[in-house]
């Protein structure tokens, strides 16, 4: 296992790094940072959960949060937490993808094919390996009838809205601080929703967030290293020409 990432290590230095811009390279040392801390985050959290670590600060994190329930906001987070159902994802992406492919942007299309699907699929996979009953504290407004951990409403919210946020901002970089409090904003508002409504304990949200992000990071970064390759590739073909 050493000897084989030692050899992953050395062709990232001879084939990959030098044919990408410092700034990308630079980037991409502080994603994979991000992506690693997320990674052992999850697994923290999973850890505990599975030990009966968390149940009481999850039950009293939810029944705080039903002592502001009202029919008002109760139709407030149930508009919210339909933005993260997955069929409306799957909806939201498939409009972007055809914005994208008018636009001739297809490795970015591509790319949110792989991740929405791809967000979809490894979402299932938790959910079925961990298998945690979700809680049931309180009369739930909106059905919820799949295994609780991680969530998904997070996970794909943060990995969709994520990277469409992620593609916005490369298009629009002027705009890039209102994109970004406004993509972080949406996911936040979704978890919390899932909270409000009772479909899931505060440590499924935190594992769908840290899940996602792993996700998210993985997915950009390699739309970033095919993109560096595809423009050095051109570049060395107009010169040769």
């Amino acid at each position: 296992m050493f000897n084989y990432t030692n050899k992953l290590i050395q062709n990232w230095k001879e084939q990959i790094s030098p044919r990408l811009s410092p700034l990308l390279s630079f980037v991409w040392i502080g994603g994979f940072a991000i992506a690693i801390f997320s990674l052992w985050l999850f697994f923290q959290i999973t850890a505990r959960v599975f030990a009966e670590k968390t149940t009481e600060i999850d039950t009293a994190i939810l029944q705080s949060i039903y002592t502001i329930h009202s029919p008002f906001l109760n139709q407030i987070m149930t508009g919210i937490t339909f933005l993260g159902n997955g069929s409306t994802l799957i909806y939201f992406s498939c409009f972007v993808g055809i914005l994208l492919l008018i636009s001739r942007k297809f490795a970015s299309a591509f790319a949110l094919v792989i991740v929405t699907f791809g967000g979809l699929n490894l979402n299932v996979w938790l959910k079925t390996i961990f298998g945690r009953i979700r809680p049931a504290l309180w009369e739930r407004i909106v059905d919820a009838n799949s295994f609780s951990f991680p969530s998904g409403h997070a996970m794909l919210s943060l990995i969709v809205y994520g990277f469409v946020g992620y593609l916005l901002i490369a298009n629009f970089p002027a705009w890039k601080g209102l994109i970004l409090f406004c993509t972080t904003l949406l996911i936040l508002a979704i978890g919390f929703s899932r909270l409000y409504l009772g479909v899931h304990w505060p440590t499924d949200i935190i594992a769908g967030y840290a899940a996602g992000l792993v996700w998210l990071i993985s997915c950009i970064f390699s739309l970033e290293i095919l993109q560096s390759l595809l423009r050095k590739e051109n570049q060395e073909t107009v010169i040769q020409e």
